[in-house]
């Protein structure tokens, strides 16, 4: 994506099933967790950037010794910040007493970080601002162990409001009106209630002490979710650890935001990306399950592991803009999903350059649709092999070798043309000066294009805002002297905001909400626009789940390739010389290529929860009435 946009956040909850001496034995360190946790994070660091949070949980600590560890960090490099921190202590102990780093009883008892349950938290926020206090994990903290929990999680909610007017109802004075704070006190509150459930149910028959051991084993986490969970409307993976040693992973019903897990008899391990967990503890593909939409995957004191039901499943419609960016491209299903979402949209790029394969070179910006790229080059090698069949065919019953070979070398002209400067950071604040230093962001590779006579392809991953386009890839890209500028998208029109995680919630940002307003007023349609909005309007005080997308009727008059034509023309700046076309994937081709991964409502409007609707039309809403507000 040639924008810059804010990413999900991601996590990693790992639990080791065997006493720290096991490790120690059979892979040399008691650090054996950590060192895991590190490749998890690390192995995700493009989902969040500018937050990281670590927390650990010790089993079966005497009284008086600590057993919850937890490091935040909003450095420039967090990952690296927050174990730099927590390997501190570690290194000196190596330089001042190495023997007892060896011996994992020693260290479980005096190091922090030495347990047995980890959470770790990626994040990328899309509210507020980055303050050490917004970085998972959060803590809810108690004297009595059963109490204590440690959450983190991948998630948006849209009906915040809501949420938070039920604690207060519950007799709450919540800190702070946020879905962290909401959903770390709404888990809570069950949490305290099970709690208190299971003393008065056993106080007259254990002493206090006793009880606390008795509560370890009857705690229903299932139960305690279910209940937290009833009124949750969004995309969410929630992970939890709880002071004694249960643990959880939660999924939403549409199974939105991605959580997959991996278990032996050494560990369990969950994470939002499969590749992460293969990667970090080599296991085949078939290996790593995924979470059950609704499901929550928990994991008792014991070791106990089961995938428990917590909301009733829905419709799957996990994120297909997930598939297409967000995620590494080195999972075996998303590199397939990112080659036929590029070899699907060569048809509408060989019509583009009227079939003129021999003048027209193809590339890729940014790295992100590198794999796109080579789809496109597949299916232009399909369509030049039986272009090369045919004029083989021609030359009948003998043809010659030199002919033969002239044709065989028939081939796609691909082309590295634009080089991302990573060095190159636009600090300058006078617009006029930064608006010179943006163009050149990217370099180019000069000499791959024949000045006036060659097409140039270039497939992006997506297409958000076009800022960047416009501002600078064209132009850099018009330096090479084509006769035309071919932008291919991999995925479709941006269309609708989304609310489960992304940072993208302003329908004013999308070129192609740009594009569709811009149509009305040029085709004498200004009055849908005012329409729409009284119809947004009147559903204000309706409950969600009666809450059509009203803005749908903005792009209904025109067709997908009226809207990408008037893109093209907002977005080319009007000193370029060569002519610019920007194409887009069609929806049909999205399903396709992603068969299985069904949630498309940035490009249909078709959003998986009743929130999304109220979302949709409270951005709508605030870009009619010209605030520039998030809408949830």
């Amino acid at each position: 994506m040639s924008d810059s946009i804010k990413h999900e956040c991601g996590v990693a909850m790992l639990r080791l099933l065997k006493p720290l001496s096991y490790y120690q034995e059979k892979y040399g360190s008691s650090l054996y967790g950590l060192n895991k946790m590190y490749l998890l994070m690390e192995k995700q660091h493009n989902r969040g950037q500018d937050g990281v949070g670590l927390a650990n949980i010790k089993l079966d600590v005497d009284p008086g010794k600590r057993y919850i560890s937890r490091k935040r960090s909003v450095a420039t490099n967090p990952i690296q910040d927050v174990f730099k921190q927590v390997n501190k202590r570690f290194i000196e102990l190596e330089k001042n007493d190495p023997e007892k780093l060896t011996d994992p009883q020693w260290m479980k008892e005096n190091m922090p970080f030495t347990g047995e349950l980890f959470l770790g938290h990626l994040r990328y926020g899309t509210f507020g601002g980055n303050t050490i206090e917004q970085c998972h994990p959060f803590l809810r903290q108690s004297n009595w162990k059963t109490r204590n929990l440690v959450l983190a999680g991948n998630f948006n909610m849209t009906n915040v409001d809501e949420l938070f007017q039920q604690l207060v109802d519950l007799g709450q004075h919540p800190k702070k009106k946020s879905d962290t704070v909401t959903i770390l006190e709404k888990i809570g509150h069950f949490l305290d209630e099970a709690n208190d459930k299971i003393y008065y149910k056993h106080n007259d028959k254990f002493t206090k002490k006793e009880i606390t051991n008795v509560i370890e084993d009857e705690l229903d986490v299932q139960d305690i979710l279910t209940q937290s969970a009833k009124y949750w409307d969004g995309g969410y993976v929630m992970c939890g650890l709880m002071g004694h040693g249960d643990a959880f992973a939660l999924r939403d019903p549409n199974a939105i935001r991605p959580a997959y897990y991996y278990k032996d008899d050494e560990i369990v391990v969950v994470a939002s990306e499969r590749s992460v967990i293969q990667t970090s503890f080599d296991v085949n593909i078939d290996d790593v399950k995924e979470i059950k939409r609704g499901h929550a995957l928990i994991i008792k004191k014991d070791g106990k592991v089961e995938e428990k039901q917590v909301r009733e499943p829905l419709e799957r419609k996990s994120c297909s803009f997930e598939r297409i960016y967000f995620s590494r491209g080195n999972d075996a299903g998303i590199y397939k999903e990112r080659l036929e979402l590029g070899r699907r949209i060569f048809p509408k790029v060989l019509e583009s350059i009227d079939n003129d394969v021999k003048n027209t070179v193809f590339s890729y910006i940014p790295n992100t649709a590198e794999v796109s790229y080579f789809g496109l080059l597949k299916g232009c090698h399909a369509y030049l092999n039986k272009v090369k069949t045919k004029k083989i065919q021609e030359l009948g019953d003998k043809p010659c070798h030199d002919e033969i070979s002239k044709i065989m070398e028939i081939s796609p002209r691909a082309e590295k043309i634009a080089i991302k400067d990573a060095k190159l950071r636009t600090f300058i604040t006078q617009d006029d000066a930064r608006d010179d230093l943006v163009t050149h962001v990217y370099d180019i590779t000069y000499g791959t294009v024949r000045k006036g006579k060659d097409n140039l392809v270039v497939i992006d991953d997506s297409i958000v805002r076009g800022t960047t386009l416009k501002q600078s890839i064209l132009r850099i890209l018009d330096r090479l002297g084509p006769k035309k500028i071919i932008i291919a998208s991999s995925a479709p029109q941006i269309r609708y905001p989304d609310c489960y995680g992304i940072d993208m919630a302003k329908l004013g940002d999308f070129v192609a909400f740009q594009a569709a307003i811009v149509l009305l007023k040029e085709n004498g349609m200004e009055g849908k626009i005012k329409e729409v909005y009284d119809k947004c309007k009147a559903q204000e005080s309706l409950p969600k789940n009666e809450i059509k997308n009203y803005v749908k009727e903005i792009y209904e008059p025109f067709l997908a390739t009226e809207i990408s034509a008037k893109i093209s023309e907002l977005l080319t700046p009007p000193s370029l010389n060569a002519e610019v076309q920007i194409i887009y994937q069609t929806i049909e081709g999205l399903h396709k290529a992603i068969p299985e991964h069904k949630g498309d409502w940035y490009f249909t409007g078709n959003y998986p929860t009743p929130g999304g609707n109220k979302v949709v039309n409270r951005s709508f809403i605030y870009f009619y009435e010209g605030r520039n507000e998030r809408a949830y």
